[in-house]
């Protein structure tokens, strides 16, 4: 399965560990960038997964920013993307368990890499359970078939 990961500057080392880390896992990664700790707009990465995500192109992906919060911004600003800003462990499972989320968004000063990777560890083993957040789920898609054209 395809993962699509991007950061900016404030995210450049916690986003090289987890691509070495997902590829140990056995996951195939498209890392976008940056590459670099010189100031970038993080937008600009950040529309690069979402859109993947939007389109299809990639199940999944995973945004660092120096807080998560303009990732995840910008990442929710695509149809079909359920972007979650995680900073523990319950969190990115819940993420996926109730939220089914498809992109995973940290704070590349917030979190450090043992707890990055146990959040993006839980995200990937975790599935989405259907049910009562099913029901979540088609509303909010009810919401973008409303407010965005596709």
């Amino acid at each position: 399965m395809l993962t699509a990961v991007a950061c900016d500057h404030g995210g450049v080392r916690l986003k090289a560990d987890l691509v070495t880390f997902l590829r140990q896992l056995g996951h195939e990664v498209e890392d976008l960038g940056c590459f670099d700790e010189e100031p970038v707009d993080y937008p600009d990465f950040g529309q690069a997964v979402a859109h993947k995500v939007s389109t299809g192109e990639v199940e999944r992906g995973i945004l660092i920013c120096g807080t998560g919060i303009g990732m995840s911004m910008v990442a929710n600003k695509f149809p079909g993307v359920r972007a979650a800003l995680v900073c523990h462990v319950y969190a990115a499972r819940m993420a996926k368990e109730h939220n089914d989320a498809n992109i995973l968004v940290m704070g590349g000063r917030i979190v450090g890499l043992g707890l990055a990777r146990e959040m993006v560890k839980a995200w990937l083993e975790a599935e989405f359970q259907g049910g009562r957040h099913l029901k979540r789920l088609e509303k909010i898609e009810a919401i973008e078939r409303r407010n965005f054209t596709v």
